[in-house]
């Protein structure tokens, strides 16, 4: 592979005009493309062969009176002290407001809470359910504001009333001050390290514009391949922090190669050769991690990952082709003022203070033992409170007590009960006679431990179809409502075959624990995919099995660190203020298995940038002390910058007001300061310090079945007659510790 790659990115450097401008032209087709198209369809939530999710289809299919997709509010009024608001002027204003609603654009139903009996026992409070058309992706801002309007004008009357439900949430739009923020702190990291504009500008230039590709190409295909416009959001907080650090590690690689004599052209090649061997096979496990996500069996979490995947496949070319093309133009203006007019030998002065990180790898190298305890007991101490995880989705008792959201939700909660803020939806399906079988159900349930109503069925215009609600004694996101609902499922089965029905379980709570049920089953057989698939490629990048085994063991550690940091923040509340976490609470469903997919391929990244320098020493003759140093002092800036961006790129998402990509930014931002600098700078040169030669066995079987790709160069240097390199790898007699 690095003599292809040495070919290319020489072929690349030759004919830089032509390269350029193809992915000049690529760019702005995709963005014609991407004007041209359809607007991207709306989200659309589902998780196949839940029963949450049965229910729902049978609902819109035989009940669409039920607008089971459609967007839903609550509207909670509460009369003056003193009054009641089954009287006089509180009543009055009231059925005004029901009234007021339902003329409201797209709304389907409201509620007379007085027909319905949705008052509470204090005769203070009612709450009206308001059903619309059409989901609250598709509601019109007249929609919306017809529902305020007339809230606002009961409220004047002198009448307390909040809303909660989807149809009140205004749907969250990126800001796009987080993209700006992370290249500008790029930026900066950039020129810090490199100390040339030109040299910095590369990296973040086609990191721009293969998120430009990425994205414009998602916008382009939304239509035919169904891809929302969140699609999109994994897409770039990944493919802007990997675009910058592969292009970053391979002009890297080509200073290194002009500081040692090289000529521009012939230190592109061997740039792209080696480095470029790296990017390949960091984007690979990058690939794998974010495909595994369709395992998970939730369309919306597979798009997005394959969308990602997609934008991490075009950083990976626009590195091997486009950087090369562009070192063409800047020739040794990629290096600093000063530096640029100087010799070889005087680039690469002997008598010149040792850099930060060979001083370090030196200091590991002196204390390995020390240095593996403090790194694996620091992590496991911040480990300690992911064993209090608590997974969920949000909801409205996690808002900000200030929204009218959480002040329903309370209301609701004080006057009726918290389970009225998460009512489970019963369906009953049977050929004929369902009203008569639903009210069989509805009285079966109403006696189960753990319920406190059950609403009178309703059946539909077929008769074949009725549907009931369930009103829990505890709010949606208590464990006792999940064992409710697994208690109620159990119980039906026997209902429904006394009553020659068809009982299913769902509603938001439902969904809910079954996205949840659905996560936790999928958890240990992605893990196993991911993880499984990426000790296969690192196997073949290091031709080790200890070094493969080291990387996976690290990842799981820094991943149960950063977990343990987002439970602290997010659902203990430390730092809250800071962070801008308005309530703790649960943590998002979605959120370990996203972390464990974009942390294992961004691991990875920086096992192979660092490890590949240790691995390239070690074959072309150096103990295994002296490749820990080299890989170092080659490597340990560019990693320390890299991992520095990529912090800088998730972080700016932590300032975005969607709750889910202030976690992602915040866990992914954690996990990279873990994984770069405690457990690739600290842990992984004091285990190969303690193990020395025995890091690189190989059984003599396995190396002859793997293929040799060659990901260090060692025939690449053999070819262009590099002295130095070793004939062939033999059998190296295991040496003490650091010789």
């Amino acid at each position: 592979m690095a003599t292809f790659l040495y070919k290319l990115g020489r072929l690349a450097f030759r004919r830089r005009r032509y390269v350029a401008l193809l992915w000049v032209v690529a760019l702005a087709g995709a963005i014609f493309a991407s004007s041209a198209a359809p607007s991207p369809p709306e989200d659309s939530f589902s998780m196949p062969g839940t029963e949450s999710q049965k229910a729902f289809d049978r609902l819109e299919k035989n009940f669409p009176d039920a607008s089971a997709e459609g967007a839903s509010a609550r509207v909670v009024i509460r009369a003056p002290e003193g009054k009641k608001i089954t009287e006089g002027q509180p009543k009055s204003e009231v059925d005004q407001l029901v009234a007021a609603i339902g003329k409201g654009p797209q709304v389907s139903s409201v509620d007379d809470p007085y027909k319905a009996k949705t008052v509470s026992k204090d005769g203070s409070t009612v709450y009206t359910s308001v059903t619309y058309k059409v989901p609250a992706t598709e509601l019109t801002d007249k929609a919306r504001d017809a529902l305020t309007k007339a809230t606002d004008t009961t409220r004047d009357a002198g009448l307390t009333v909040e809303t909660g439900g989807d149809a009140v949430m205004a749907e969250q739009e990126m800001g796009g001050s987080a993209e700006l923020i992370g290249i500008a702190i790029s930026a900066v990291v950039l020129i810090i390290t490199f100390g040339s504009m030109v040299a910095a500008g590369m990296p973040l230039l086609t990191a721009i514009i293969g998120v430009g590709i990425g994205i414009s190409g998602i916008a382009a295909l939304g239509s035919v391949l169904d891809l929302s416009a969140t699609t999109s959001t994994l897409a770039m907080m990944i493919g802007l922090a990997v675009g910058i650090d592969y292009a970053l590690f391979i002009v890297s690689r080509y200073r290194a190669e002009i500081a040692e004599g090289r000529e521009p052209e012939e230190a592109a090649g061997r740039a792209t050769g080696t480095a470029g061997s790296a990017v390949v096979f960091a984007g690979l496990t990058v690939v794998v991690a974010l495909s595994g996500l369709a395992i998970v069996n939730i369309p919306i979490l597979t798009k997005m990952g394959l969308a990602a995947a997609a934008t991490v496949v075009i950083a990976v070319l626009i590195a091997l082709t486009m950087i090369p093309a562009l070192l063409g133009f800047a020739g040794r203006k990629v290096l600093r003022r000063k530096d640029r007019k100087k010799s070889a030998s005087e680039l690469l002065d002997p008598n010149a203070k040792p850099k930060l990180g060979t001083r370090w790898a030196r200091f590991v190298l002196r204390h390995p033992l020390s240095v593996l305890l403090v790194a694996v007991l620091g992590l496991g101490a911040v480990a300690v409170p992911a064993a209090s995880l608590e997974l969920g989705l949000p909801d409205e008792g996690t808002s900000a007590p200030d929204t009218t959201q959480r002040k329903a939700y309370d209301m609701l909660s004080e006057s009726f009960g918290a389970g009225f803020n998460g009512p489970l939806m019963v369906t009953v399906s049977k050929d004929s006679d369902v009203a008569g079988a639903a009210k069989t159900v509805g009285d079966s349930i109403a006696k189960i431990d753990g319920v406190a109503a059950v609403t009178p069925a309703q059946a539909n215009k077929a008769g074949d179809t009725a549907i009931l609600n369930v009103v829990p004694e505890t709010g949606p996101s208590d464990h006792k409502t999940e064992e409710l609902v697994k208690s109620l499922r159990s119980t039906v089965d026997g209902i429904g075959a006394d009553t020659g029905s068809e009982i299913l379980i769902t509603g938001q709570t439902a969904m809910t624990i079954d996205f949840s049920q659905t996560l936790d089953d999928a958890l240990l057989p992605y893990l196993g995919l991911v993880v499984g698939l990426a000790f296969l490629l690192l196997m073949l990048v290091f031709r080790s099995v200890l070094v493969p085994l080291k990387a996976a063991l690290g990842f799981l550690l820094s991943v149960a660190a950063a977990l343990g940091a987002v439970v602290a923040v997010f659902q203990w509340g430390w730092l809250a203020d800071i962070v801008g976490v308005d309530q703790p609470g649960p943590i998002m469903s979605m959120m370990p298995i996203f972390m464990i997919g974009v942390v294992f391929g961004l691991a990875m990244d920086y096992e192979v940038f660092l490890v590949t320098r240790m691995r390239e020493a070690y074959v072309h003759g150096a103990r295994p002390g002296e490749s820990v140093v080299t890989g170092f002092t080659h490597g340990g800036r560019v990693v320390a910058a890299a991992a520095i961006i990529m912090m800088s790129v998730f972080s700016g998402f932590i300032m975005e007001n969607d709750d889910m990509i202030k976690m992602m930014g915040f866990g992914l931002a954690i996990a990279v300061l873990f994984d770069a600098f405690v457990v690739r700078m600290a842990i992984v040169p004091a285990v190969l310090a303690l193990l020395g030669k025995s890091a690189w066995w190989l059984p003599r079987w396995l190396d002859k079945a793997l293929p040799n790709v060659d990901v260090e160069g060692e025939k690449l240097h053999r070819n262009l007659g590099d002295t130095g390199t070793p004939d062939a790898e033999t059998d190296r007699e295991l040496a003490p510790v650091g010789r």
